[in-house]
């Protein structure tokens, strides 16, 4: 049979095509041939794609060549009339030989019926009644608002749309009595079955005694043999129509409700002017306690019609009914017209949406894949750019019922966009659901939006990102966790601190055992003695879950670790000839900069040129360290430097031009010379580590690095007058125990050597038996500039001794090395 069908809508798009007709359209399978003067073809659209109906009208054949006026009135009457009960018009084509009528799709109720049959009788009953009270509707509207009459109510003009509601058409004879060209009165009889199912006037007088009666008294008389067939399908209908015109007696009810069968028999009143009317049937019907308002179908469709305007009371007392009798609605009716109808009233959001978004899920549980993304998804995903605080939350809250049915494109295209502004909602609410939904998004969002937007957001939030952590990546885990929840814990909030804690205990397997000891029981063990007894609780069981933790891992681990032969042994010496070194150069350096303070203002730039480079080298703890074996350092290697041209000294040089031989570390080459002096002797050597008479010598011992030293000028005989005459009450006392320690704050430190006057160095300490080399060796004179010295930015190093301590030691050195200073620089004149 289908087989048949195929063959036929192929031989009819054949035909059309060679017509030269361009259709709005495409023929599909043909669905019905009944008693009509018209064929039914599924169709689509070929616009946007949309399942339509065509009822084809072929003027062709001769056993309907006459109907064509019905067909043309047809065509008018369904263009013009509108009605939420009646067939949709879309598009039409006509030619001589054919008329095609693109409606919306729908199904003839005849081909429907059948399927009911398997219900229980109250599904049944109630499908029935509501569909007759939208034909009922339909026929109030003709025969009150159009005045007219459709004379061709039976089940061949009622159709069943997808959604299940019945829609009134078959227009063939729809007529008002004040039109010229009306067809009822006229050509009546020659729709097929019209006869039939005539009323007893048209039977006695013929089809134009309607004209002179009511609009109404011909479609009431086919409603009762309409309500007849569709609850008694295998009866005859009552003979009521024929002399003597009797009424239906009780056996003839059949499986009509018994509230329903006294307007039945009004409706078959053989009398036009006491038959009862459609608008009549209607109206008891939708009494208090009628027929048509207590079902429950009825008062859905009322409901979804009216939830516009209806108050914050009357929406909430429907949705609970909608949701206890959820199970109990036909399938096509919960998907194709209850699911709409929530859909657009969550549209206009309000404090409704927290009910309708759980009906929108369930009435949607048994759609196919594709429907459900089409009719659930799509809205869904729409709604998550609403401004409503109440549609958003209503979603968040049932996100686990939908979010299996989201692909990982949706959520992070089109979902994300509009759900991180919940992030910065100022309800916070918002701000938590939004926080909690992440646990659901997190394996269907992209890398970057995982381990970077959301987590920026996260820190933001200073939230609770448990369910996040499993997800990370691993290196993402280390980095963000520990910071995140730590935060958490500093929060004024007592529950922000309690979540942190338990966020901490949650994602316990995301740690390492080392991370664990580390990072996180130092962070948390604040909240150990936090004010809230609260978080001190909360505190105390995250500590005892990692110790647990901990203790199960030492469990395992061995009892000492193997030496490795290959590895030397370091012998480490607290008080080692480095250490000191280490503890002059710094007390050194913080004597230079003490002296230079009171000189600072009053220096010209181009006195006080330094580099970064030297600063740098200076400051870094390893310049400075003592060998692995802890015995003997290489000796230094003297450089020649060449001396920078005035016009360059400007101040601090950044990023200046230095060369290899410059930037090379050498500071553990100078000490090594000192070092291997005081073998034989003191640790601390016998010169004075400060002559207030040759504050040049000083300073350069405990230069920082080696840097070009600045050009002689005029100013450079004023600072070597100012240096010397500097009172030696400003440098320390005799005592070992000073009243005041010396002044420790940075000052600007001149690089390499004062020039000028200060033309004599200081040179390193050296035993008894090592040579005294040559004050004229120019090798010399650099070597001690190459000691560590502060930088003028960053501070001095830590000394090992304290300040107290440096301060006496100073002071008790300080004669000697005067001493000693004079005896080299007279020696020196006496070799010139």
């Amino acid at each position: 049979m289908d087989y048949l069908r195929t063959l036929g809508s192929a031989a009819v798009s054949t035909l059309v095509a060679k017509s030269g007709l361009n259709l709005p359209f495409s023929l599909g399978n043909r669905v019905s041939a009944s008693n009509t003067i018209y064929s039914l073809y599924e169709g689509t659209k070929r616009d946007d794609g949309l399942p339509v109906s065509i009822f084809e009208f072929d003027f062709t054949d001769a056993s309907k060549r006459t109907t064509k006026p019905l067909a043309l009135n047809a065509l008018r009457k369904l263009r013009t009339t509108r009605h939420p009960d009646v067939l949709k018009f879309m598009d039409a084509v006509e030619s001589d030989s054919n008329l095609y009528i693109m409606t919306e799709r729908v199904r003839p109720l005849s081909s429907v019926l059948p399927s009911w049959a398997s219900k229980t009788e109250q599904e049944r009953e109630d499908w029935l009644l509501w569909g007759l009270h939208r034909i009922s509707i339909a026929l109030t509207f003709i025969n009150d608002s159009c005045a007219s009459t459709h004379g061709n109510v039976n089940p061949n003009a009622v159709f069943i749309s997808p959604s299940g509601e019945w829609k009134l058409g078959g227009f063939e004879l729809f007529s008002n009595p004040k039109d010229e060209g009306a067809v009822l009165y006229t050509m009546g009889g020659l729709l097929p079955g019209s006869n039939a199912l005539a009323p007893p006037e048209v039977k006695k007088n013929g089809w134009s005694a309607l004209k002179s009666s009511d609009v109404a008294a011909a479609d009431a008389y086919a409603l009762g043999l309409l309500l007849h067939s569709v609850f008694n399908p295998s009866h005859l209908p009552p003979s009521t129509a024929d002399p003597p015109h009797l009424p239906p007696p009780a056996s003839s009810r059949g499986a009509i409700p018994l509230p329903i069968f006294p307007l039945f028999k009004k409706l078959l009143n053989p009398s036009p002017a006491s038959r009862a009317t459609s608008k009549h049937f209607l109206d008891v019907g939708m009494s208090e306690s009628g027929f048509f308002a207590s079902n429950k179908l009825v008062k859905v469709c009322l409901g979804l019609d009216n939830f516009a305007i209806s108050n914050d009371a009357e929406k909430a007392t429907f949705l609970r009914t909608l949701n206890d009798s959820a199970s109990s609605f036909p399938s096509e009716f919960a998907s194709k017209r209850i699911l709409p109808s929530l859909l657009s009233a969550l549209e206009f959001g309000g404090a409704s949406a927290a009910s309708i978004v759980p009906l929108v899920l369930r009435f949607g549980a048994d759609l196919s894949g594709e429907e459900y993304s089409a009719t659930i998804v799509a809205p869904l995903v729409k709604l998550y750019a609403s401004p409503d605080r109440g549609t958003r939350m209503a979603l968040l809250d049932q996100l686990p019922s939908y979010i299996d049915k989201l692909d990982k494109k949706t959520v992070s295209d089109k979902i994300f966009p509009s759900l991180q502004t919940g992030f910065s909602d100022t309800v916070a609410v918002i701000r938590e659901a939004t926080v909690r939904s992440m646990g659901h998004f997190a394996p269907k969002l992209t890398d970057r939006l995982l381990n970077n937007d959301l987590l920026r957001l996260l820190a933001k939030m200073q939230m609770d990102s448990e369910p996040l952590g499993p997800t990370l990546g691993y290196n993402t885990k280390r980095k963000v966790l520990v910071p995140a929840f730590s935060r958490a814990l500093k929060d004024s909030f007592v529950h922000a601190r309690v979540a942190g804690l338990m966020a901490f205990m949650a994602t316990i397997d995301c740690f390492e055992m080392e991370e664990l000891a580390t990072k996180v029981i130092p962070n948390m063990s604040i909240t150990l003695v936090d004010k809230e007894k609260l978080v001190r609780d909360q505190g105390f069981k995250a500590l005892e879950l990692f110790v647990k933790r901990l203790e199960g891992h030492a469990a395992t681990m061995p009892e000492s670790v193997a030496k490795d032969a290959s590895m030397p042994e370091v012998n480490v010496n607290t008080s080692s000839p480095a250490d000191l070194v280490n503890s002059a150069a710094g007390a050194a350096g913080t004597l230079a900069g003490w002296a230079i303070s009171s000189l600072g203002k009053k220096l010209a730039a181009s006195d006080m040129q330094t580099t970064i480079a030297s600063t740098s080298s200076s400051n870094s703890p390893a310049a400075i360290a003592p060998a692995p074996n802890g015995s003997s350092l290489s000796a230094p290697s003297s450089i020649p430097q060449d001396r920078p041209s005035p016009s360059k000294g400007k101040g601090l040089q950044l990023g200046s031009k230095v060369s290899g031989a410059l930037a090379t570390p050498v500071m553990p080459d100078e000490l090594a010379e000192e070092i291997a002096a005081t073998e034989t002797a003191n640790a601390w050597g016998t010169d004075d580590l400060i002559d207030v008479h040759n504050d040049d010598d000083d300073w350069s011992a405990f230069e920082s690095a080696p840097v070009s030293p600045p050009p002689i000028t005029p100013n450079d005989a004023t600072l070597n007058a100012r240096l010397s005459s500097l009172p030696t009450s400003r440098i320390a006392s005799k005592s070992p125990h000073p009243k005041s320690p010396l002044p420790r704050s940075p000052r600007p430190v001149l690089s390499k050597t004062l020039p000028g006057s200060f033309d004599t160095p200081l040179s390193t300490p050296r035993s008894s038996q090592t040579p005294e080399p040559s004050w004229a060796d120019d090798k010399e004179w650099d070597t001690p500039s190459k000691a560590s010295a502060p930088s003028t930015e960053t501070g001095s190093p830590t000394p090992a001794l304290s300040k107290e301590e440096k301060a006496a030691e100073m002071a008790r050195r300080k004669e000697e090395r005067r001493q000693r200073i004079a005896m080299l620089k007279e020696q020196k004149k006496g070799g010139k």
